[in-house]
């Protein structure tokens, strides 16, 4: 097997500021790291009604706290978006070609999201296992690059890739040395297939991008902005990856009934909101998703809300209402619902131990406290106490993980990742 299939690390753009050393002040607010100086906080109760009802049963929880969490979330955070389009296409032009020294079987798929071929539109590229004799478990990967650029696969169609410029270019040709490698071999040694989409086919990520991705599908004549609880980008790229599964639901060689969702940075919030709002989806991997993520947006370390919706960072990536939270510590919810909305399907919440942007220790937080609705639903998550060291699993079904490390996916995560998987989606199968 060529030697890029290998597990790679997975940077990813700066959503979080590269620095060696944590960055004191971003877009000219303070940004704290010191433990003593987080603020007191009272978590909501997350089988609490807004009514001030405890909820005492799954049945309840399913037909009225659920609903109203995602329903605040859609409107406060993320904004809401339109369900599956009646012109949505598939184009299987890749039909099944043995790839990966035949450890692999390939298939790309375009997934057309009106009915112009010039439409927005975005390419999947799909490896099974080989060896395959039923449908198979598989993992979506919501990617940073084009997939062409992502793996040593000749038979990759080409991508284009959205540059500095805010043009859409052909992508270069794929480089062994490149630090972002699409990696498949743990998890085609499990069974378990891999799938990826660039979330620049669904919608560029800039301030304007908006008017060349899936949202224009949606624009009225005249219309140029969206409602304030109206979609942002990663609601956008989320959208777009519930169509990916509308065409797994399709393919008679994917168990579109175990289909789990992998994303990092900014596609950690992404793939985070799409398990939490679209129920299809069997298990979901946040990596290092960080504030409007799973970090806990009461304590006041990291990245905060009013960074993430400053004039001159991602304001874009989320509805408008989301900027009326910053600086709050009174909202009627925070991440540890969003965690909660995924019970009782698998999650893992995987951070690095020198992420100190991202929260790791918010994130930890968040899963405790989300705890308690996966034990409702009759699921063990993460136990009260400590912060994990770096590389020790916590948790069952909701579980957290943190590696040695800043921002990203590291190489022995997506063994982790693959384990995580096997255990939850393949067992007594």
């Amino acid at each position: 097997m060529p030697t890029a299939l290998l597990a790679q690390a997975q940077p990813v753009p700066a959503q979080a500021p590269a620095a060696n050393k944590p960055p004191e002040v971003v877009a000219g607010i303070p940004v704290n790291y010191n433990e003593d100086l987080v603020g007191a906080y009272t978590l909501p109760d997350p089988l609490v009604l807004l009514s001030g009802k405890k909820v005492t049963d799954a049945a309840t929880w399913a037909t009225q706290r659920r609903p109203e969490i995602r329903t605040w979330f859609e409107q406060n955070v993320y904004g809401r978006a339109p369900g599956k389009p009646s012109h949505l296409r598939f184009e299987v032009f890749d039909k099944g070609t043995p790839a990966l020294d035949g450890k692999a079987i390939r298939k790309q798929v375009t997934v057309y999201f009106s009915e112009r071929n010039d439409g927005p539109k975005m390419d999947l590229l799909v490896y099974l296992p080989a060896n395959a004799t039923k449908p198979v478990p598989l993992l979506l990967h919501i990617n940073f690059m084009p997939n062409s650029m992502l793996i040593d696969d000749p038979g990759v169609r080409p991508g284009q890739l959205w540059n500095k410029e805010k043009q859409r270019v052909p992508a270069p040709a794929y480089n062994p040395s490149s630090p972002m490698q699409l990696t498949v071999a743990p998890f085609l040694e499990k069974g378990i297939g891999v799938a990826s989409v660039y979330y620049g086919d669904i919608e560029p990520d800039f301030d304007g991008g908006s008017k060349y991705g899936v949202r224009s599908l949606y624009l009225k004549p005249g219309q140029e902005k969206f409602a304030p609880d109206e979609w942002g980008a990663v609601a956008a790229w989320s959208w777009g990856l519930s169509r990916a599964l509308d065409y797994f639901e399709t393919d008679k060689a994917v168990d579109s009934k175990r289909v789990a969702l992998l994303g990092a940075s900014r596609l950690g919030k992404t793939v985070l909101w799409t398990g939490a709002n679209d129920p299809r989806f069997a298990l979901v991997i946040a990596s290092v998703s960080g504030e409007g993520g799973a970090a806990l947006a009461r304590r006041n370390y990291g990245e905060t809300i009013a960074h993430l919706v400053a004039p001159t960072r991602y304001a874009y990536q989320f509805c408008q209402n989301y900027q009326q939270l910053a600086n709050r510590t009174d909202a009627p919810m925070d991440a540890h619902m969003l965690v909660a909305l995924v019970a009782p399907r698998p999650l893992l919440l995987q951070t690095g131990s020198t992420d100190y942007w991202s929260d790791p220790k918010g994130e930890f937080l968040a899963a405790v406290a989300a705890t308690p609705v996966y034990k409702l639903l009759g699921r063990q998550g993460v136990p009260a106490g400590p912060m994990p060291p770096p590389s020790q699993l916590v948790g069952q079904t909701l579980s957290y993980y943190m590696h040695e490390g800043g921002h990203g996916i590291l190489p022995p995560d997506y063994n982790v990742f693959a384990e995580f998987m096997q255990a939850h989606l393949l067992q007594n199968k």
